[in-house]
C-alpha cells in the first residue's frame, strides 16, 4: 500500500477524470508488482474506472497473460521499449480498457548491467484510437522502494495525460 497522500491525492483526481469521461484503466505492471493496481484501487468509486491489472514480473506472464512475443524478450530483454509497448498494447486488447499503463525495469538492488542499470525503467501508455506512448526513466539507485514509488508516480503522469488528450 502506497501511504504518500500527494500520490494518493494524484490516484483521487485519476480516477474522477476517467469517470467523468466514461473510461477505463487496466494495468501492466512488472518491477512495480501491482502497485498501480493497488494505488488507483484505493480510491472509493475505482470500480467505474479500474478494468484489471496484470502482474507481468516473470518473462512467462509477460507472454502469457499480454502476449507479449518470446522472441521480442529474447530479442531485446523484458527491461526494454519494445517490450514495455508490447505489454501495454497486450493489456488493452486483453481488457475492457480504453487506456493501458505498462511497467518494466530494473528496482534493485541486484539484476542490474553497464547497458541495464538499477533504476532503468520503461513504461508504455497504449490507448485505443492512439499511437502507443513509450518513456524510459533512469532513477539512478536510491534504493528499490522509491524505484517502484517513482514508477508509480510516473505511471499515474502517463495515465493522466492520457485522459487529459
Amino acid at each position: 500500500m502506497i501511504e504518500d497522500a500527494a500520490l494518493l491525492a494524484r490516484a483521487e483526481a485519476l480516477v474522477r477524470a476517467y469517470a467523468a469521461s466514461g473510461r477505463r484503466i487496466a494495468t501492466a505492471e512488472s518491477c512495480t508488482g501491482g502497485l498501480v493496481a493497488g494505488l488507483l484501487t484505493a480510491v472509493p468509486g475505482s470500480s467505474a474506472v479500474v478494468d484489471r491489472g496484470f502482474v507481468t514480473y516473470s518473462n512467462a506472464a509477460k507472454a502469457d497473460l499480454v502476449g507479449v512475443p518470446m522472441d521480442l524478450i529474447d530479442t531485446h530483454g523484458a527491461v526494454s521499449e519494445p517490450v514495455a509497448r508490447a505489454m501495454a498494447e497486450g493489456a488493452l486488447a486483453r481488457s475492457l480498457a480504453d487506456a493501458a499503463v505498462s511497467i518494466t525495469g530494473i528496482a534493485g538492488p541486484g539484476g542490474g548491467s553497464a547497458d541495464k542499470p538499477v533504476g532503468l525503467v520503461h513504461f508504455a501508455l497504449a490507448a485505443k484510437d492512439a499511437p502507443t506512448r513509450h518513456v524510459e526513466r533512469r532513477f539512478g539507485d536510491p534504493g528499490r522502494a522509491e524505484i517502484r514509488l517513482l514508477s508509480v508516480e510516473q505511471a499515474v503522469a502517463l495515465l493522466q495525460d492520457a485522459v487529459e488528450t
